[in-house]
C-alpha cells in the first residue's frame, strides 16, 4: 500500500495561465469553497463558450444529493443538455478546480468539449485525502483519457496552486 502522507517527489509543475483562464478558473475554485460549505467534497467547475459567454456552474454536490457521480464537472456537463450543440462546445473550455477524475474526464469527452483547465491535480490531491479507502480514487491522470480519444482535447494543469489547495486544507481525514 502506497502512503500519500508527504508529497511525491515528482509533481507536475504549475502551469502559467491567461488573464482570461485564470479568471474562471478562479470562480470555478471558488465554487469548490461552495461545495465545502454545503457538506459536499470541495470542487467547483465552470463550461464557458469560446466568446466568453458561462455556459454552466457546478459544485460538487454528492454529500447533497447522495448521488456519487454529482461531482462539479459531471454536474456542470448535464447542464449543458439542451443548451449548447456539440460545435460549440468543442470549442469551450471546462475550468475545474481539480484535476477531472476518470469519470469526469470521460463525460468531457463524450459532451465533445475540447479544452480543459484545472488548478489542483489528482498527485497534490492524494496528499490531502490519504489513505482511507472512501477517500481513494483511480490513479489515472485525465491527459491519460484525453489521450485515447479521437478528437482533440487540450488539457492546462495544473495551474494557481495556491488558490486551488486552499478549500482542501483541514477537509480531508488522513
Amino acid at each position: 500500500m502506497r502512503l500519500h502522507t508527504q508529497p511525491p517527489t515528482h509533481l507536475p509543475a504549475e502551469a502559467p495561465l491567461s488573464e482570461r483562464d485564470a479568471l474562471y478558473l478562479s470562480q470555478a475554485i471558488r465554487l469548490s469553497q461552495v461545495a465545502r460549505e454545503r457538506g459536499n467534497r470541495p470542487f467547483g467547475a465552470v463550461v464557458v463558450a469560446a466568446d466568453g459567454q458561462l455556459l454552466s456552474e457546478a459544485w460538487n454536490n454528492t454529500g447533497e444529493t447522495g448521488d456519487c457521480t454529482g461531482h462539479a464537472e459531471t454536474t456542470a456537463i448535464r447542464q449543458l443538455a439542451g443548451k449548447a450543440d456539440r460545435a460549440t462546445l468543442a470549442q469551450a473550455t471546462l475550468y475545474s478546480s481539480g484535476e477531472p477524475c476518470v469519470m469526469c474526464a470521460g463525460a468531457i469527452f463524450w459532451s465533445n468539449i475540447g479544452r480543459v483547465v484545472f488548478g489542483i491535480d489528482a498527485v497534490r490531491l492524494r496528499v490531502f485525502r490519504g489513505e482511507r479507502a472512501e477517500q481513494r480514487d483511480a490513479e489515472l491522470s485525465c491527459r491519460d483519457v484525453f489521450a485515447t480519444s479521437p478528437h482533440s482535447i487540450d488539457c492546462i494543469g495544473p495551474a494557481m496552486l495556491a488558490e486551488a489547495s486552499e478549500p482542501h486544507e483541514g477537509f480531508w481525514q488522513a
